[in-house]
């Protein structure tokens, strides 16, 4: 284990002003994401199995994103209200109609992907659950909360909620998002993966949230707790050394962690697969006092 008392040591400074938000290409964002989720199956034994389980799930969810109907924009003036409220324009309540949808599709395609058994009966009892049952599970996703004794059935339905959702944010107008508050994503005000720090968006060295439901990527400062916004007390660990592409943020004030990947350093990582890949480093701040503050549906149970 790799620890570091001192700000993040690539970022001394400042960076040029950027742009606040990159919306989703939704087909494109969940390709790239199944082809890392079968890179990283070839290079870890363990995750193997669950990495190409994903990758199959990633790739239903490019052909849902390709095949559903672009949704209408917000009107002009709900967007307004919001940018005055300093709300998120899309309103997660109102996508309930069109995830419950979205799931059903989605339930066929994954019938031929190859799942463990336990996997295997979530999916089937869902499919087959009464309309209160798909409601909750709806209702659960929709909040970012998932509980524990219920991981496999909101795994599948969140599969199908991030397509929504990012078909969602896909038909927004990026200039027309504002911050919100630090950790809350500006087109869904969902909480993020993790945070990245890019080379290609703006400015090198760039660091942006990515949101686990609508898949948007928002900027936040850099050596900033993207749970509570401190800025006071933030040190990095990693499982290997101070080079290490992932990293857990610790924060002393709010007591949480959100992982950070440096796609400066590594352009192929991909934050939601890298996320579930570097489980090591969730398992390695188990033993620490820091709680994990990201939120990702692929990891929950583990």
């Amino acid at each position: 284990m790799s620890a570091s008392p001192k700000p993040d040591p690539s970022m001394i400074g400042g960076v040029a002003k950027v742009p606040l938000a990159r919306l989703p290409d939704p087909e494109a964002l969940f390709l790239t994401r199944a082809g890392r989720f079968d890179f990283l199956a070839g290079h870890n034994a363990n995750l193997a199995p669950y990495l190409r389980f994903l990758a199959a799930i990633c790739r239903a969810q490019a052909e849902l994103a390709r095949e559903l109907p672009a949704p209408a924009p917000p009107d002009a003036e709900r967007i307004e209200l919001a940018r005055a409220a300093r709300m998120p324009p899309l309103d997660r309540a109102r996508m309930r109609g069109d995830l419950d949808r979205a799931m059903q599709r989605l339930f066929v395609k994954l019938e031929a992907v190859d799942m463990p058994q336990p996997a295997r009966l979530a999916l089937d009892a869902l499919r087959a659950a009464e309309p209160a049952e798909r409601d909750w599970v709806m209702a659960n996703l929709l909040a970012d909360t998932i509980p524990e004794d219920s991981v496999a059935p909101h795994l599948f339905a969140a599969a199908a909620l991030q397509v929504v959702a990012a078909l969602a944010a896909s038909v927004l107008s990026g200039d027309k998002l504002v911050a919100i508050r630090t950790g809350t994503c500006p087109a869904c005000g969902g909480r993020p993966v993790a945070s990245l720090v890019t080379e290609s968006i703006g400015a090198e060295g760039a660091r942006y949230c990515a949101c686990a439901t609508c898949q948007t990527l928002w900027n936040e400062v850099r050596v900033k707790c993207t749970r509570c916004g401190s800025t006071q007390g933030i040190t990095y660990r990693s499982v290997e050394t101070e080079k290490a592409t992932v990293k857990a943020e610790c924060c002393r004030e709010c007591g949480q962690w959100v992982k950070i990947l440096y796609q400066n350093q590594n352009p192929t990582l991909e934050v939601v697969a890298d996320d579930v890949a570097s489980l090591g480093l969730d398992l390695m701040m188990r033993e620490t006092e820091w709680q994990r503050g990201g939120f990702n549906p692929f990891l929950m149970g583990y």
